[in-house]
């Protein structure tokens, strides 16, 4: 079961039990469409590449201090390598 494509295609799921289905705050059963689930998914995908850059990227000091100690176009060949990495 793909929880989170289904938190992001009903935003109003509670609670998702693999065995039991996905219910709201008030206990209903939530009857879910597999093609909705499948759209959501689709959709974090497209913005996977920004989590893996963002885990990746040096932290803003370590940037400021790349830049100061081995100057801009190392730092941007540095970004550069990963937005290759994980393109758009």
């Amino acid at each position: 079961m793909d929880m989170q494509a289904i938190r992001k295609a009903y935003s109003n799921a509670s609670l998702i039990d693999e065995d039991k289905g996905v219910f709201d705050d008030s206990g209903n059963k939530i009857i879910t469409e597999q093609s909705k689930i499948d759209a959501a998914r689709t959709e974090l995908e497209k913005l996977d590449y920004q989590w893996k850059r963002e885990n990746e990227y040096p932290s803003m000091a370590d940037q400021l201090d790349m830049i100061f100690h081995d100057g801009i176009e190392v730092w941007r060949d540095k970004i550069q390598s990963i937005k290759d990495k994980y393109p758009k």
